[in-house]
């Protein structure tokens, strides 16, 4: 790729909102999950007991469900963020595509 080529496209008004507008939604989204990872740790590590309680008469305590609803949680995001990538993203990098093709 040339450095012409190069210059075209991050001067592209649609390049520069696809970055920041990726960069915005994707860091929103990694501190929703990195909040729910830290608290779960952070409660496992300060307050053990809320996690040891038990749930019937089983075994299993409530930090099971918990953690299988985080790594769910962490799994529908990315969905989210695929969802978004190729809906609207995906406008802007055609966008761009065709205002720089004749550099192609």
């Amino acid at each position: 790729m040339n450095d012409q080529l190069v210059s075209k496209i991050k001067a592209n008004p649609n390049y520069q909102e696809l970055v920041k507008k990726r960069t915005s939604f994707a860091i929103k989204l990694g501190i929703f999950v990195l909040v729910l990872f830290y608290a779960f740790i952070l409660t496992i590590a300060f307050e053990p007991a809320l996690l040891g309680i038990r749930t019937g008469d089983g075994v299993m305590t409530i930090a099971f469900p918990i953690a299988a609803a985080i790594i769910v949680i962490s799994f529908f995001t990315t969905l989210i963020y695929v969802k978004r990538a190729n809906g609207e993203f995906e406008e802007l990098i055609e966008k761009v595509r065709e205002d720089v093709k004749d550099e192609l």
